[in-house]
């Protein structure tokens, strides 16, 4: 019943707001307009369901329905693998993974002593969260790096506080991909921020040396220099002195990714609007002080994706290491697999493996994403 006004007319009561046809808007419009646009869009969408469906109920089968997860183990530490073998493919034996999980994650480091590497995994990921919260980013963010960088040297090499000493040929596993791909970005990032600014230094030395290091670099593959640092590397050294074969590799892939880098850095320099330069300069900044607190933080800002893109590419990268003897994560899943009674049952191995990195990349991507928006946010405005 409608409300009567003080001059006699009726009130008529405003009508409930009607929300949007679903056809129109939400889940259902978007898939009426992108999969089920016509007969040729539909027909591609219903076979792309079809074999989606069909792969993923092959492998839940294979992955858990029909797997093996536990083989009996004889006193001498030999693995009946009969009941794996008699699947035929048919199920996943992830008994290898059960079986051969610490010498996956850790090579060759004591057995007893496995606890050690295992907190030095846990610290890194520490190391790395932290360093990913912006309210962290402060000037003692650096001494929390220098030192829980020492306190992992100190729990991987020992022979302090009742920890036995153990050489840098028994380390091996997810430890020594985590060390090469930190200390290798760690480095190269500043390296390839110094190699850009050289690169448009006005100065003709600089700016040769700078653009023969990039050139030289890009145009050899990793291999090479790890190659090079293993091989050639030593004989150019004083007779008596020997540099560990882990930091030689280091060193390739620190000067390898800063090349990469540097080109990325450069990029995002050229990108900044030129008024920004001269706006530093009207200012009477010195040369660092308008690189340092006006250019660079822009110029990193620009090229993000890139920045990132770069950092995942040399993580995997890590895994060359293999051809000079490093028992990276990936060398300690192959041997792994090298035992007669596991031979055969590499795809659960790799399989693992490519989780593993998986989530170190994804995680960058994720957090990459987050920060360019965060940091783009005054661009929508």
């Amino acid at each position: 019943m409608s409300e009567i006004a003080a001059d006699g007319t009726p009130l008529v009561a405003p009508p409930e707001p009607r929300r949007a046809p679903i056809t129109m808007i939400g889940p259902v419009a978007w898939a009426r307009e992108n999969l089920f646009a016509n007969w040729w869009s539909t027909a591609i969408t219903l076979a792309m369901i079809y074999l989606i469906v069909k792969f993923a109920v092959s492998f839940v089968s294979w992955a858990f329905l029909n797997a093996v997860w536990v083989v009996p183990v004889s006193p001498q530490g030999i693995a009946n693998t009969e009941a794996c073998r008699a699947l035929k493919g048919v199920g996943a034996c992830w008994a290898v993974i059960t079986e051969k999980h610490r010498f996956i994650l850790f090579g060759t480091y004591p057995y007893e002593q496995h606890w050690r590497p295992l907190i030095v995994c846990l610290l890194f990921i520490g190391l790395y969260i932290v360093s990913a919260m912006r309210r962290f980013w402060r000037w003692e963010l650096a001494l929390v790096w220098i030192g829980v960088l020492t306190l992992i040297g100190v729990l991987m090499w020992g022979g302090i506080l009742g920890m036995p000493y153990v050489p840098q040929e028994r380390w091996g596993g997810l430890p020594i991909t985590l060390i090469l791909a930190t200390f290798g970005l760690a480095f190269a990032f500043p390296l390839s921020i110094l190699v850009a600014l050289g690169r448009r230094s006005r100065l003709p030395a600089i700016k040769a040396l700078c653009v023969l290091y990039v050139e030289l670099i890009r145009g050899v593959p990793l291999i090479s220099l790890l190659f090079m640092a293993s091989v050639m590397f030593p004989l150019f050294l004083p007779e008596g002195l020997n540099i560990d074969k882990l930091l030689r590799a280091q060193i390739a892939i620190i000067l390898f990714a800063g090349a990469y880098l540097a080109e990325v850095v450069r990029a995002g320099l050229q990108a900044l609007p030129r008024g920004q330069y001269e706006a530093a300069e009207a200012l009477g900044l010195s040369y660092w002080k308008k690189t340092g607190f006006i250019i660079l933080p822009q110029a990193l800002r620009l090229v993000i994706p890139p920045l990132v893109n770069t950092f995942i590419g040399f993580f995997k990268d890590t895994s060359l290491v293999l051809i000079i003897g490093i028992f990276d994560l990936l060398t300690a899943g192959k041997t792994a697999i090298i035992e007669p009674a596991w031979q055969g049952f590499g795809v659960e191995v790799y399989i693992t493996l490519g989780l593993i990195y998986f989530c170190f990349c994804f995680a960058m991507s994720k957090y990459s994403s987050g920060l360019e928006a965060e940091f783009n946010r005054h661009r929508r405005r």
